[in-house]
């Protein structure tokens, strides 16, 4: 089992998850051209996905999902919610998820399970192979039981690190944005990532990786000493998924 990440960030977010020969895409927040791009880093086209798990309705997340799945007659896993709220589906195969109900496409086995965000009925997943499993946590504005006891025990995390406390404070946001990204309906700071991280870390994680960090309100260094310190390994050793080149494939 592998994974790779098209970018991540408030520009767009994609990441392919593969399980011997069948490969997904979570989430895809990018023009067409840019995502065909982007899978191409990765030695991929479109037509070698099986389809697109979607988290919730944000442009960043689904903006790009029609025209890819449209393009290429990609089936596309959602929930009702998402549904809902969701903009240029039209003509798209969607299946409506459970979001406490796993599901399998083909080899890959996926769990969603519902995250506080500001958004009709987010979710984030956990994949897995039957060997190994990753998991994702993007877009939460806090943790909670159930979050923790759906990701105990993964082999491999993504994990939100949006934004430094301090600098959200004192950065350009409007005050209501700044409410909105710091509270429990928004994105996850680095120091609740890291208290997250402490219940999770087990000997046998083997990737820990800080994704979805933000532009204005953080440091990519400030995400990844925040997760290192955690895990009493130097900073550079928490992989890091950036906005514009994504990370390349990681075998768990």
């Amino acid at each position: 089992m592998r994974f790779a990440c098209l970018g991540s960030g408030s520009e767009g977010n994609g990441l392919v998850v593969e399980a011997g020969s069948t490969r997904v895409l979570l989430d895809c927040g990018f023009g067409l051209a840019d995502s065909i791009a982007r899978l191409a880093r990765l030695d991929l086209q479109a037509s070698d996905l099986a389809g697109i798990v979607v988290t919730h309705e944000h442009s960043d997340h689904i903006g790009g999902v029609g025209r890819l799945a449209r393009r290429h007659k990609l089936p596309v896993w959602l929930t009702a919610g998402t549904l809902a709220m969701a903009q240029d589906l039209d003509g798209v195969a969607v299946q409506v998820i459970d979001s406490h109900a796993a599901f399998a496409v083909d080899g890959l086995e996926i769990r969603p399970f519902p995250v506080p965000h500001d958004a009709r009925e987010p979710v984030q997943y956990v994949f897995g192979d039957g060997d190994r499993r990753l998991g994702v946590l993007t877009d939460a504005g806090c943790s909670t039981p159930h979050i923790e006891a759906m990701l105990c025990g993964v082999d491999a995390l993504v994990l939100e690190c949006n934004h430094d406390a301090e600098m959200l404070e004192s950065g350009p946001y409007p005050a209501s944005l700044k409410r909105r990204v710091g509270g429990r309906f928004g994105h996850l700071e680095n120091s609740q990532s890291a208290l997250l991280l402490e219940k999770l870390k087990h000997e046998k994680l083997q990737c820990v990786m800080a994704a979805h960090v933000s532009k204005k309100n953080n440091t990519s260094a400030l995400a990844q000493r925040a997760l290192a310190q955690v895990l009493d390994c130097a900073d550079e050793d928490v992989r890091l998924a950036c906005q514009t080149t994504g990370f390349g494939w990681i075998r768990i």
